[in-house]
């Protein structure tokens, strides 16, 4: 075996048969579609669908969460489904030959655009300049010769917490539950968006495999995220609901006898937040926030997190005092 195997790990069918059944899973879809997943990454794997993943104003969060992806891993899955031809973290390349690498894949055409962090438009969009070019420039560009557009995170998507600053910054589409025309002149094209506050790693690598499998958006609702992931309430799907019904509440963290209670009086946003976390997990489905003891801030929403601050803060009318 030579270094260069080494250095870059190949995908087997076993990998195809894997990102296929976490696809299946994560959309819900029939178990009988794994032959036809499979075959399609099979098929697309040795021309690798290019991708350009652009970050604005954002924490890379996002990134952090997809490279965390371990069954595959995020290398196997970078290196060989995907091209991936532009990633400010992620990719080797810096300066002149970075540029090049994404005015070369736009010209080109037909690749997925990720976008991660919010697009700030005050001031002509100079809050976020990357290479003498505004974010907002950057975006408009890209998206013209894109296939699909996938917004990863809250931020992208409605704007998440810079919507709450000065930057005026917006999602792609949405100024939190309002669009806002800004790219409509990039043509329509699929937009999908995957909040959370970051990305959960496995909806990302779903909806993508979704799109070169069946060439379309999944089912989607009227803020553009997947049915799939973002189609059920947290509140219904809680451990603690029945704590809820009972009014058996968390009043003081300090007290060892309310571990479990609910956390409604303690800001827990789960009656408005419409997400899969419960089900899905996170850290290799180990924890989410409400299992650790934490209120949902509901930052799969458009409202997040505007409208949700202050997170911890019982300041919905959910019928409990």
């Amino acid at each position: 075996m030579d270094l260069a195997t080494l250095a870059r790990p190949q995908l087997n069918r076993r990998d195809f048969v894997k990102i296929a059944s976490l696809t299946v899973a994560a959309m819900g879809l029939s178990q009988a579609l794994n032959p036809r997943i499979v075959e399609a990454l099979e098929q697309v794997a040795p021309a690798k669908p290019p991708v350009i993943w652009l970050e604005g104003q954002g924490c890379t969060g996002c990134t952090e969460s997809f490279l965390n992806n371990l069954e595959p891993s995020a290398v196997s899955i970078l290196l060989d489904t995907i091209s991936l031809r532009y990633h400010e973290t992620a990719m080797a390349a810096s300066g002149h030959q970075a540029d090049k690498a994404l005015t070369d894949t736009i010209k080109a055409g037909g690749y997925v655009l990720v976008i991660e962090g919010a697009i700030p438009l005050a001031q002509n969009g100079k809050f976020c300049t990357i290479a003498g070019k505004t974010f907002v420039d950057i975006v408009r560009e890209s998206a013209k010769n894109a296939a699909v557009i996938i917004n990863v995170g809250a931020c992208s998507s409605f704007g998440g917490i810079p919507r709450s600053g000065p930057t005026d910054a917006v999602g792609y589409l949405f100024r939190g539950k309002e669009l806002h025309h800004v790219f409509d002149d990039v043509g329509n094209k699929p937009v999908i968006n995957l909040p959370t506050c970051p990305v959960h790693n496995e909806r990302l690598v779903a909806t993508i495999v979704y799109y070169l499998t069946f060439g379309k958006a999944p089912e989607m609702d009227n803020y553009h995220r997947p049915l799939a992931f973002y189609g059920k309430l947290q509140h219904d799907n809680c451990a603690r609901r029945g704590q809820f019904e009972a009014r058996r509440f968390v009043t003081d963290f300090k007290d060892p006898a309310q571990q479990g209670r609910c956390l409604i009086l303690k800001g827990c946003k789960g009656p408005i937040a419409f997400q899969d976390c419960w089900e899905r997990q996170w850290n290799q489905r180990s924890n989410y926030c409400i299992q650790a003891g934490v209120p949902c801030v509901a930052c799969s929403q458009p409202e997040f997190y505007q409208e949700t601050s202050p997170l911890y803060a019982h300041d919905y009318d959910f019928g409990v005092k």
